[in-house]
């Protein structure tokens, strides 16, 4: 898989990545100082992910709530409630579908609803996608053309967790292309099952395959995520809410990798394996993490957590 080899070369890049920067956020209030390590004291939001040469993603909040996420390439989401439950999650931007370490051309806007069970778990996602592309220049033209849509597509997610724990057991994902003039329909789908250390999801595997008149053909495509050397300390991810996470891993067909969002605590090492090779072979990454006083993650994997208080 070409795209899977794209991750293993970026990854690679990115845990040679050390930073070391003094900040404040938009407010001009002091945040986590990395050179003398001092944490913040009381409660605390997450506020930017940073590598030496970029900030990959800045979170900001009304009141307590997260609202808005600026990510690379001037992407922006927005997260909206009913409640204190996320309801829904706009996208606009850029995105790297193809995992190749660069951000793609095309601009993609989605918009996600999210709809909860009795129990309060988010039970489906809801996804409206569509794809924007610029069209090719024809001479004697030197001003790129403004953006054209090029596709729309509707996904549905099937969230399930394990009646014994409560814990996210499956994601079911249903997808097709909106196209004018013909009747809608699914056309392809990926099953996603989890497997956890404790509370710490240990094991990914999704699979993606075709499917018509709602049945499944077999997967034609088999990733498999592996975390362990769990920390004891406090993940940074556990200061954002779950649907949100959620959305992140959704966002592409890649982006599994980023599971370990979803553990309260920090794997030191990961495995990323195709798993429809013959004789898988995993890419094996492994980091050690910083810590401040109250035990949250202020580096690992090449990425630094800077932090603000509430």
């Amino acid at each position: 898989m070409k795209r899977f080899f794209y991750f293993i070369l970026l990854l690679a890049g990115l845990s040679s990545i050390h930073s070391c920067k003094d900040l404040i956020d938009e407010d001009g209030n002091p945040l986590l100082d990395m050179h003398n390590n001092q944490g913040l004291n009381g409660p605390r939001a997450l506020y930017r992910e940073i590598t030496d040469t970029d900030t990959t993603a800045e979170y900001h909040y009304n009141g307590l709530l997260l609202s808005r996420v600026l990510t690379k390439g001037a992407s922006i989401t927005d997260v909206m409630y009913s409640g204190d439950k996320i309801s829904k999650i706009d996208f606009r931007g850029f995105l790297d579908l193809d995992n190749d370490g660069a951000l793609d051309e095309d601009s993609i806007s989605y918009s996600q609803i999210f709809t909860y069970g009795q129990s309060g778990r988010v039970q489906t996602i809801s996804e409206n996608r569509w794809v924007y592309r610029r069209p090719p220049l024809v001479p004697p033209a030197t001003t790129p053309n403004p953006f054209a849509l090029l596709r729309k597509t509707k996904t549905l997610y099937n969230l399930k967790y394990a009646a014994a724990t409560s814990k996210l057991d499956s994601i079911i994902m249903k997808t097709g292309e909106e196209v004018p003039g013909t009747p809608f329909d699914y056309t392809n789908y990926s099953k996603t099952a989890y497997t956890y250390l404790g509370d710490n999801i240990s094991g990914v595997v999704r699979h993606y395959g075709p499917m018509s008149g709602g049945v499944f053909s077999p997967a034609i495509t088999k990733l498999g995520y592996d975390y362990s050397n769990f920390d004891t300390r406090i993940s940074p991810y556990t200061l954002l809410p779950f649907a949100y996470k959620v959305s992140v891993l959704l966002s592409t067909e890649i982006n599994d990798r980023r599971s370990l969002i979803l553990s309260p605590n920090s794997p030191k090492r990961m495995a990323i394996t195709d798993l429809t090779t013959p004789i898988p072979v995993p890419a094996i990454f492994s980091t050690d993490y910083n810590y401040d006083p109250q035990t949250y993650v202020t580096k690992g994997f090449g990425i630094n957590f800077i932090y603000k208080p509430l």
